[in-house]
């Protein structure tokens, strides 16, 4: 994993770097990163408009990539990539018309609650967002929208799909029947203004830089690198133009970072640029190595979503639904302390409001909403398998990557980008670390097609660990770190 230059390092190159605000041709300004020097912010948008116009080959933009992968970029040429990569396509503008003028109708009165009064609160102030780094379970945006939106924020979430092991919201939601996830902008800012959140995909005038990048990125060994993933997740996210965005960064053997330290770099990245781009951010780092949750699987995650939503949820995944909440709450003025916002977004989960903008989401984006009511009418497997434990013993580890890539082979995600997902099949944990399980006790359903194999059954077995003495589950939430 490639770093960012140090602070020591950009001090040393200011000099000759951060005055240097010409353009220069092409092959110089290559020179010039390959180097180790400091781009200006002309500079950095001057290779951004290449890549947009196209006046920037694949090769050289090849040997950009390269060169940053190599030498890193400081927070402020990190900073302005990104928001030349932002402005590389279409940013929403919350300013309030009149029909967003009422938006206070969609605010929740907590009594004594001096936060739940949103009517002097501009709607541009109260929309934010949330970003995943991506795990296996990882449903949390689901229900995480529609209960901050029952919390008196709003909630415009541009979600992605599924590929490889992680899953994708947009997936998962699309087991609903008939929901949307493709919408333009006017049906975009009118659910805003009825119901409060959506979550919806990406459209092509949304940072197209980035597209171009990413694909070079792929091709030439440059994706794992610390401001190209920065730069590539915020102008994205930065589209929305979101006050506060809460960012969910995953560490352990199922996610993209696999060690603490690494995600804490890619954590500061993130929060420096937000900070530059005037957006107040917080980033929680939290555990991957166990799936989130019990459902792993697109139509078993939404059932999982819809229990979360009732106050019935698995204790991780509330937990950190309410974390992350909380946080968001804290930072857009609606909650004295992310304690405090977490407490609004649990109380949000148990007494139905949330579940209500849930439901209301699911029917202005044309979803059948009979399936959040009767979860029984989602996409099922035509088999369900249980397995057994081989012992007796304490839940010590459930291998995330294991079950994930057997959920995979299954057809609950993607090899490919063209690939089909089936919404059906996956798995269902029915025990999580710490706990007991007896000898020749199921511990998880396989959800198949008749495609199950002996070799995945061997996998699953191989995913669950047990010891003697008891073990208690670790707390999801590593560490948050602020501004």
């Amino acid at each position: 994993m490639s770093a960012s230059t140090t602070s020591a390092e950009k001090s040393s190159n200011s000099s000759s770097g951060a005055e240097q605000s010409d353009e220069l041709s092409f092959p110089d300004l290559l020179a010039r990163k390959r180097d180790g020097l400091e781009l200006s912010d002309a500079q950095v948008s001057q290779v951004v408009r290449g890549v947009t116009d196209g006046s920037l080959g694949d090769e050289q933009l090849g040997a950009f990539l390269m060169a940053v992968y190599l030498r890193g970029m400081t927070d402020a040429e990190t900073t302005a990539l990104t928001s030349a990569m932002l402005h590389s396509g279409r940013v929403l503008s919350w300013a309030e018309p009149a029909e967003l003028r009422s938006m206070s109708s969609l605010s929740v009165h907590r009594e004594g609650d001096p936060s739940s009064s949103s009517s002097s609160s501009s709607l541009a102030s109260r929309v934010v967002d949330k970003h995943s780094t991506g795990g296996v379970g990882d449903k949390v945006s689901i229900p995480l929208a529609p209960a901050l939106a029952a919390c008196g924020v709003v909630v415009p979430m541009v979600s992605g799909r599924g590929l490889g092991h992680t899953g994708g919201t947009l997936d998962k939601l699309e087991s609903i029947a008939g929901y949307r996830v493709a919408l333009s902008e006017a049906e975009l800012r009118a659910q805003i203004a009825s119901v409060g959140c959506a979550i919806c995909g990406q459209t092509g005038d949304i940072a197209p830089a980035d597209r171009r990048m990413y694909a070079v990125r792929d091709v030439t060994a440059t994706v794992a690198s610390v401001p190209l993933i920065t730069s590539s997740i915020m102008s994205k996210k930065a589209a929305i133009s979101p006050a506060v965005l809460v960012l969910d960064v995953k560490v352990g053997r199922a996610a993209f970072m696999q060690t603490e330290a690494e995600a804490r770099v890619l954590a500061r990245s993130m929060l420096a640029v937000n900070r530059g781009l005037g957006i107040r951010a917080a980033a929680a780092l939290t555990r991957m190595d166990a799936p989130l949750g019990r459902a792993i699987g697109n139509s078993l995650e939404i059932a999982e979503s819809v229990r979360c939503l009732r106050g019935e949820g698995p204790v991780d995944l509330e937990h950190l639904v309410c974390v992350l909440g909380g946080l968001v709450l804290q930072r857009a003025g609606r909650a004295p302390s992310a304690e405090r916002g977490a407490e609004l977004v649990r109380a949000s989960l148990h007494d139905g409001s949330a579940l209500t903008r849930f439901r209301d989401m699911v029917q202005a984006q044309g979803g059948d909403v009979r399936m959040v009511d009767d979860l029984s009418l989602l996409p099922a497997a035509e088999q369900v398998l249980p397995l057994v434990s081989e012992r007796a013993g304490y839940v010590a580890d459930l291998d995330a990557l294991r079950i994930a890539k057997v959920a995979l082979e299954l057809g609950a995600g993607r090899k490919r980008k063209e690939d089909q997902v089936d919404f059906a099949v996956g798995v269902l944990l029915r025990v999580q670390v710490g706990q007991r399980i007896e000898a020749e006790q199921p511990w998880i359903d396989v959800h198949h097609q008749g495609n199950l194999t002996a070799a995945h059954i061997a996998s699953l077995q191989a995913a669950l660990t047990l010891q003697d003495e008891p073990c208690a589950a670790p707390d999801p939430v590593i560490d948050v770190l602020t501004e």
